[in-house]
């Protein structure tokens, strides 16, 4: 039988080539292979012809893909999570945890952690306690787990916490602007009382052209998920504007036990007053991006941080676009850190594919 001619061989189908292989070795072709095909096909052990036909069924063989890095996000709640209790495991059991509660206790003028970790229920929930305790345990958290995140965001809050975790911000000068941020919010509610509702199964549109209908301050203040939307205002305004969203089709329109309009207009006097503490605040460039509630966008501008920080009362958080776009950044994990799991619902309600924990103890 004649051998195959140069040409033949050089011309055989990559088809042929690769069952030739698989026929003798009985696994995914290999250069080993190639070369017992070259010499059943022609009768030559090696030699320039050998290497010309090898370089040319080279790119038969598997090419491995270059694995891209997880991108870990953590994330931070914001008041409403709070739980009596918290903390407490952190103090016990982490010295430099029993030294930042302590710090905090100093530079706050009072015990917190008296009453974070055994007081009542009234007491945690002023505003004057809540706003700290709740950073507290995320920061505290932060630092004990030693988190080097590839990105932060944090709900109303929770962003205080993510600028610390993320390196724009010191503990201290964190802990300083909620205080701030916790005393002008409280003298706002209670210069102007106001209320929030949760709607619960209506697009945000549909809620957004019923607030913008209504006489009196009522808007659109928290965007959590699809299908939950926190309205915010005057509570006339507010219940007024449940009413025409229930009859809209909202499965629920509920009253949420607050004492003020946060991230509303009525809350200008309080954005006013912290402006003022922000702006004189030492602001770095972060580790990491942090994505900010006013506008979803990841910064790691100090200027643009502060700017943001400073609209962001008066603004709605907007969550739900936040989830969105670290997602589409590539983020592939979420990692809440603080008391409660509300954040991890909510990203499973953006995306139910989402890989997402919370914790809130070692």
């Amino acid at each position: 039988c004649a051998l195959p001619s140069r040409r033949l061989a050089l011309r055989s189908s990559t088809a042929a080539r690769t069952a030739t292989a698989r026929s003798l070795f009985g696994r995914r072709p290999c250069r080993t292979a190639y070369r017992h095909d070259y010499s059943r096909r022609t009768g030559r052990r090696g030699g320039t012809r050998r290497r010309k036909y090898m370089k040319i069924i080279s790119y038969l063989r598997p090419v491995k893909q270059k694995q891209e890095p997880m991108k870990h996000a953590y994330v931070f709640p914001g008041q409403g999570a709070q739980a009596v209790g918290m903390g407490k495991d952190l103090y016990d059991a982490v010295p430099r945890a029993r030294e930042l509660f302590e710090r905090a206790n100093e530079i706050l003028g009072f015990r917190i952690t008296d009453i974070m970790f055994a007081g009542t229920d009234e007491e945690l929930k002023q505003t004057r306690v809540t706003q700290p305790a709740v950073f507290l345990h995320s920061v505290v958290l932060a630092e004990a787990l030693g988190v080097r995140p590839d990105a932060t965001a944090g709900h109303s809050l929770g962003e205080f916490s993510a600028l610390v975790v993320a390196g724009a911000l010191s503990f201290e000068d964190g802990l300083r602007l909620v205080a701030k941020r916790a005393a002008a919010m409280q003298q706002a509610c209670e210069a102007q009382p106001g209320a929030m509702a949760a709607i619960l199964g209506l697009e945000d549109g549909t809620v957004e052209q019923t607030c913008y209908a209504i006489d009196g301050v009522v808007v659109a203040a928290n965007y959590n998920c699809p299908g939950q939307l926190v309205i915010s205002g005057a509570s006339e305004a507010v219940d007024a504007a449940c009413e025409r969203l229930k009859a809209a089709g909202a499965r629920r329109a509920l009253r949420l036990p607050v004492g003020g309009a946060f991230h509303s207009p009525l809350m200008e006097p309080a954005r006013q007053e912290l402006q003022r503490a922000i702006e004189e605040a030492p602001f770095r460039t972060p580790a990491c991006p942090v994505y900010q509630n006013v506008d979803a966008e990841p910064h790691t501008d100090p200027a643009t941080i502060k700017a943001n920080l400073i609209a962001q009362l008066t603004a709605p958080v907007r969550w739900t676009q936040i989830v969105k776009r670290m997602l589409a950044d590539g983020i592939t994990e979420f990692t809440e850190l603080g008391p409660g799991s509300v954040l991890q619902g909510l990203i499973r309600k953006v995306d139910p594919q989402a890989v997402v924990e919370s914790k809130s103890t070692l």
